[in-house]
């Protein structure tokens, strides 16, 4: 798949602070790519650059294989976590500013935020001051006005910030929809389960360095650790002691579904073998393979990172 946006060896320097240390990353058409990474890692800095917000001090942006130039702004919505409305505004009239600011005529402002108006159920509140909205009203406003000159390219940092469960899955639903119109997003959260559900292929930042990049389905195969999760009736003790000694029992407990054992395959082995192994000792009831989630990942690679920069400056 064609990359929409490349970043390449993207350094940036404030006041003696490295930001970004030769940071590249590659955005496929079409996908929703993840942006990761702990506070201060580097990403809105990288992000304040696709947007042309700030330069950076080396490396290339590009987009559609041509440098990034002034007027691809006008083809890019960027939805800031720190929002930006104008507190004592109509909602009308600054969403309708901010839309002629993308380059939409008045009609076609009036009529497109019609639309999205009525979809996010917020049109009575048009005449109102921003001030008066809640805070998850503001957002939906600010989501509308991002996603309005319907750009060739989302940013969303932290879009469900402040959301309650229903309006994040409303959020949820509309990125979808985006993407399946043909929008390319480029999502930065925390919310590794929001990572999992959404995301295709991630950039995980850590200290200015990029430590992780990948389809996301492929780095959760990449960090799997060969364990099993069999559901089982019968005697614990059966279990424990009939087990070849080859397979490590590592969790044994009971939930509202029944009894569960985690078992670790050893080298060479496979889930076959294992079942062949339990069928004399217990009845198995169900049993998966475990792979780990984004957020088990997050933490060990960025652990792991910050470990090896602390010993290469020992």
């Amino acid at each position: 798949m064609a990359a929409l946006l490349t970043t390449t060896d993207v350094v940036k320097d404030f006041q003696g602070h490295r930001a970004l240390d030769k940071v590249s990353v590659s955005v496929p058409e079409g996908s929703i790519y993840g942006l990761l990474g702990p506070n201060g890692a580097g990403k809105t800095t990288l992000i304040r650059i696709i947007n042309q917000i700030t330069a950076p001090d080396s490396g290339t942006i590009s987009f559609r294989g041509k440098s990034l130039k002034r007027d691809d702004i006008y083809r890019i919505g960027y939805l800031p976590e720190e929002r930006g409305l104008y507190k004592k505004m109509k909602v009308g009239e600054q969403a309708l500013y901010l839309a002629q600011l993308k380059g939409l005529s008045n009609a076609e402002a009036r009529k497109r935020l019609k639309y999205w108006f009525d979809k996010f159920e917020i049109g009575p509140w048009w005449n109102k001051k921003v001030e008066e909205l809640s805070k998850g009203m503001q957002q939906k406003v600010q989501f509308i006005t991002t996603v309005l000159h319907e750009p060739e390219l989302l940013i969303f940092d932290e879009p469900f910030s402040g959301f309650d469960p229903i309006n994040v899955n409303l959020l949820k639903k509309e990125i979808l929809e985006l993407k399946e119109k043909g929008a390319t997003i480029i999502f930065s959260t925390h919310n590794m389960a929001s990572v999992e559900e959404l995301c295709d292929h991630i950039t995980l930042i850590n200290n200015a360095r990029t430590i992780m990049e990948g389809q996301v389905s492929k780095i959760r195969e990449q960090y799997k650790k060969d364990i099993i999760s069999v559901g089982f009736e019968g005697d614990n003790s059966a279990l424990t002691n009939g087990l070849n000694k080859r397979f490590q029992i590592i969790d044994l407990h009971e939930n509202g579904m029944g009894k569960e054992a985690r078992i670790k395959l050893p080298a060479g082995a496979g889930t076959n073998e294992l079942i062949r192994e339990l069928l004399p000792l217990v009845e198995i009831k169900s049993y998966h393979e475990i792979i780990p989630g984004m957020n088990d990942i997050f933490i060990q690679a960025v652990e792991s990172s910050s470990t090896q920069k602390k010993q290469d400056h020992e």
